[in-house]
């Protein structure tokens, strides 16, 4: 009955707390959510609104246009990963239903930008800053295909100043935040995090290995953020620490992926997001204090990486062999760990036993306090 009233439109459920199922409605062409339920006022409203999207995506000359011939580029299809794919194409869905049926000549004028920044300023308010700098840089990547590809003349927004600014590097995972994750944390995770401390790998990398990737005594694999630009990413390949190896010997091999759920199934990006926000929340670590920093921060699986980084120079690892791990290039290396090693004093505890216990400091070792002996004077005595 409702897909007669309004075609294009699909329902999916869900089964809240109290027993109910709930109904949620889509307008299948754009995913565009619509609010309400079928005959109410608030559905009708939203459902033309996304007609009017749909129409406006159809015309050519408009912002709409620009995206469907961006998307459609082969600049967008094959020097770009297939997740930044669907990101890029939903953050523009998002800026559909303000700039869908803008003009291109308007994408010319300077005075447009003042538009895309109290756009960015609104999303910034109800999506939160990161989400809304990310929405206006794949807006100005458009842009700039656009100027690039002759579609438009400028990029107006080009360079613009970003709102979010987030340094983690200089947060890391000390031990006993380790130790108390690994108490309450799911198998699963517990792999995880095992096998990112001591590979040094990125998550999504991590969830995609294969067993076919170790061979008993080493992982070798290709970075996914690497493939970039069509190019096929160089091998990794990783020395096992005994540690991972008697992990990964005593692992049943019930799928060819190394991680999996309890039942064997891949380990998708979201669900594994909300299992390590659980475990991190239950474990403490979601809210935590770290030496030099005034604020209390939350601990991220990301922050492993860097983790395994200061912990391959702590054991006395040089720049060039922990970027042969990691993947990292020697400059990253190098930047992470002039900002990581100030987390953890474990190289300032190896200096002075070293210092301690060398012939060059023995003469300093032996320096202690001691009473002035005072100086005899000179010349005659006057009494």
């Amino acid at each position: 009955m409702v897909r007669a009233e309004y075609p294009g439109v699909f329902a999916t459920y869900k089964t809240l707390k109290d027993g109910t199922r709930k109904a949620y409605w889509y307008h299948r062409a754009t995913g565009v959510r619509l609010e309400g339920e079928p005959g109410e006022r608030t559905f009708i409203l939203s459902y033309a609104e996304a007609e009017r999207t749909l129409k406006a995506r159809h015309a050519g000359d408009t912002f709409n246009g620009l995206a469907r011939e961006f998307t459609a580029s082969p600049e967008f299809e094959t020097k770009l990963s297939a997740s930044t794919q669907r990101e890029y194409k939903r953050m523009l869905t998002k800026a559909e239903p303000v700039f869908g049926d803008m003009p291109r000549e308007a994408l010319n004028e300077p005075a447009v930008r003042r538009d895309f920044l109290d756009w960015r300023a609104k999303v910034a308010r109800t999506s939160g800053e990161r989400e809304a700098d990310n929405r206006l840089s794949v807006i100005s990547a458009m842009l700039t295909w656009g100027q690039e590809n002759g579609r438009i003349e400028a990029n107006h927004i080009r360079g613009f100043k970003r709102l979010y600014h987030a340094d983690r590097a200089e947060i890391v995972w000390l031990p006993e935040h380790i130790d108390a994750f690994m108490r309450v944390a799911p198998i699963e995770l517990q792999r995880a995090l095992i096998i990112a401390l001591h590979t040094g790998q990125r998550q999504g990398d991590i969830l995609r290995l294969p067993w076919s990737a170790y061979d008993g005594s080493a992982i070798t694999l290709r970075q996914g953020k690497s493939a970039r630009g069509g190019r096929v990413a160089p091998l990794v390949t990783i020395p096992c620490t005994q540690a991972l190896r008697r992990m990964l010997d005593g692992m049943e091999r019930k799928s060819p992926l190394i991680l999996t759920t309890k039942t064997g199934r891949a380990l998708q990006k979201r669900y594994f997001a909300r299992l390590w926000e659980q475990a991190a929340v239950e474990a403490g670590v979601g809210s935590i204090t770290l030496p030099g920093i005034a604020e209390p921060v939350a601990l991220h699986f990301h922050d492993l990486r860097g983790t395994a980084v200061t912990m391959l120079s702590e054991a006395g690892c040089s720049p060039q062999q922990i970027a042969t791990i990691t993947g990292h290039s020697l400059k990253t290396v190098t930047v992470i760990l002039d900002r990581y090693l100030a987390r953890t004093r474990t190289l300032a505890d190896q200096a002075i036993f070293n210092w301690e216990n060398s012939p060059r400091t023995e003469f300093a070792n032996r320096l202690q306090t001691a009473t002035p002996t005072p100086k005899a004077s000179k010349g005659k005595t006057h009494v």
